[in-house]
Formats: structure tokens, C-alpha cells, sequence
């Protein structure tokens, strides 16, 4: 019988303990020191990140994110659509970006997508092919570098909070990724430069 009630305690306590391990989690995560973070939030290839950046135009912040959210920092990363490197670029969609006069093709070759310069140079340039094409609206561009322009558009023409209208799952947890992670690097790294000195969130999202 003594028995049987301390197994039953026990089974009352497991959620408890669950919860309080999850609330812990939770403070130290939104409480951790910025030398903490920085683990979860590296800055590789800072130097590429902030040249192509500055090249395009873009918060080399917003970069860091979509890179930390498509490969994790992962230079060899290569997805079953055939996107590779740290920003999962394909290569038809880099040979686009020379075609369109956004990447120097003489410098810049849509064939060697591992080496991380030229994938964060690619990478960049759809980056600012997207905010282009959407007008300088960050949300729809961090959706379609996911999912492509023409979804994006159909999911706009819904005419309510673009995440609502998101029929992707996988692209609703992209934009919510990303915005994330970006926030997480504008928290680490305030003095990074801001491609013409515009704030990162200057452009506005719809």
C-alpha cells in the first residue's frame, strides 16, 4: 500500500518537474549572457557576410539569420532541391541572379556554390532580388527566399497578416525562424554595419 502511494506522488510529481525544467530552459535562453548566445548565434565568414551585404544592399544581420536558418552555418550543406551551401542557393537560381546583372558572372561562378564567398554573394543578390521585388518588404522576401515569389504573391492577394495566409507549414516556421534568429543577432551584435547605414528595420514588414 506505502508502495502504491509513492509510486502515485511520483506520478503527480513528473509534470511538475517537467514544466519547472521547461521554465528553466525558457529563463536561461531569454536570459543568457551574450558570450552564451553567441554559440547559438555564430558570425562566420563575417567579412563575406558584410562585403556582399554591402555590395546588395541588405542587413548583413537578416543574412547571418538566413544562413543560420537554412545550413547552420554549414558550408557543405546540400538539400534534396539541390540548394547548396551556407545560404542553400541553387544553381539555377544563381545563374538567374547573373542573368538579371545582380552577380558579376566573370567573378562569380553559379558552379562552385561550396565556396562560402561566392554562395553569400549569390545568396545576397536573391536576397535583394527579393526585396526588389516586393518593395523593400521584408516579411514577403524572407518567405519566398523559402518558398518562392509566386506563392508569396497568391498568399498577399489573401488580403490578411501574410503568416495567417501561409499555406506552407514549412514556410511559416521559415519566416518564424528567421525573424528569430535575426532579432538574436541585432541583440549580439549591435555594431555591425548596416549596408548604407539603414536601419534593419527600416523597410517594414507586412
Amino acid at each position: 500500500m506505502v508502495r502504491r502511494l509513492h509510486i502515485a506522488v511520483l506520478l503527480r510529481a513528473i509534470p511538475l518537474v517537467l514544466v519547472l525544467a521547461v521554465g528553466i530552459v525558457s529563463f536561461v535562453y531569454v536570459s543568457a549572457p551574450a558570450f552564451f548566445l553567441s554559440f547559438l548565434y555564430p558570425f562566420d565568414y563575417e567579412e563575406y557576410v558584410l562585403e556582399s551585404a554591402a555590395r546588395h544592399d541588405v542587413d548583413p544581420l537578416l543574412v547571418a539569420a538566413i544562413i543560420d536558418t537554412e545550413s547552420n552555418w554549414d558550408a557543405e550543406s546540400l538539400s534534396i532541391h539541390d540548394a547548396r551551401g551556407l545560404m542553400q542557393v541553387k544553381p539555377s537560381t544563381a545563374q538567374d541572379m547573373i542573368d538579371l546583372g545582380y552577380v558579376d558572372g566573370e567573378v562569380y561562378r553559379s558552379d562552385d556554390l561550396n565556396d562560402p564567398a561566392t554562395n553569400i554573394e549569390f545568396g545576397c543578390a536573391y536576397l535583394a532580388y527579393l526585396l526588389d521585388y516586393f518593395s523593400g518588404s521584408i516579411d514577403p522576401a524572407i518567405a519566398a527566399y523559402n518558398a518562392g515569389p509566386s506563392p508569396v504573391d497568391d498568399w498577399l492577394d489573401a488580403g490578411t497578416v501574410l503568416h495567417h495566409a501561409i499555406t506552407y507549414p514549412e514556410t511559416q516556421a521559415y519566416l518564424l525562424r528567421v525573424r528569430n534568429a535575426w532579432n538574436r543577432y541585432r541583440d549580439l551584435y549591435p555594431g555591425v554595419h548596416i549596408a548604407g547605414g539603414v536601419s534593419s528595420s527600416s523597410k517594414g514588414a507586412e
